[in-house]
């Protein structure tokens, strides 16, 4: 009887075991200098401010995001007249990558592993935002920062949750203070993303948790598929604008960006 037990307990733990397959990686892997992958990778482009009065112009091409022959992507800010795309002159210039078009999933895991920067006014992003944007406009179509860094907290990671009646300053976030500035060292940041429930991960700690109860009384839009952005922004309202004692150029130096789904085995 005791044998037909374990046997009985063994196979009920293996029916729960979560197992990973890839759905998308990018190592960054290439000569340095060159642009990343246009089969992964489209972009932003220009100085509107995206909605947060950002004051930096995203480029295309390899001026403000490379490989850098290593298996590192940078993305770097600089401090430098910029006239983008849109017409518009801006006083810096950074890159703005998107895999809108090319990759979007819903569920599953997204991963990345990062060396992000610190300084006044410098905002790095790790985040989702769902497909239904060109036709449901934001926060309608949700989004999911899985990593957002601001300079005045340079040992806090932020991730947050956005939809309709819970946006902007009023989205769900989760916060992780580490005892050393992040920008030291790399770091892994992710979500684990199921339909009912969000966690998000710091170096595979899990440190925040939103569930669809949570949003009862809002839509909860996270049953579609999202895409990935990898940015880094420079001044807004949540950051601020940078001051005497940022320096330039700032980079956000990426190791990897990997998708998983889940299936329970």
């Amino acid at each position: 009887m005791l044998s037909l037990l374990t046997t009985l307990v063994t196979m009920s733990i293996a029916t729960t075991t979560p197992h990973w397959t890839l759905t998308f990686q990018d190592d960054f892997d290439g000569k340095a200098g060159t642009a990343p992958s246009t089969a992964h990778w489209a972009r932003d482009l220009g100085g509107s401010g995206f909605g947060n009065n950002e004051l930096e112009s995203y480029t295309d091409g390899n001026s403000n995001a490379f490989l850098d022959g290593k298996g590192n992507l940078i993305i770097e800010a600089r401090k430098e007249s910029t006239t983008g795309a849109d017409g518009k002159t801006c006083a810096y210039s950074s890159a703005r990558l998107l895999t809108k078009g090319k990759f979007s999933q819903a569920y599953g895991k997204f991963e990345a592993r990062m060396k992000i920067p610190q300084g006044k006014g410098i905002w790095p992003a790790f985040w989702l935002l769902g497909e239904s944007i060109s036709h449901g406009g934001w926060p309608n179509c949700g989004e999911i920062d899985i990593l957002e860094s601001v300079g005045a907290a340079p040992m806090t990671v932020y991730g947050t949750l956005h939809g309709p009646g819970y946006s902007g300053g009023s989205g769900i976030q989760g916060r992780f203070a580490v005892d050393k500035p992040l920008s030291d060292d790399f770091h892994t940041y992710a979500i684990e993303w199921e339909p009912n429930e969000i966690r998000w991960y710091f170096d595979g700690k899990c440190y925040s948790t939103v569930t669809r109860d949570r949003v009862a009384n809002h839509d909860w839009p996270f049953d579609k598929p999202f895409f990935i952005i990898l940015n880094l922004a420079v001044g807004g309202y949540w950051p601020g604008n940078p001051d005497n004692t940022t320096t330039f150029p700032q980079r956000l130096i990426v190791d990897y960006v990997r998708v998983y789904t889940q299936k329970r085995v």
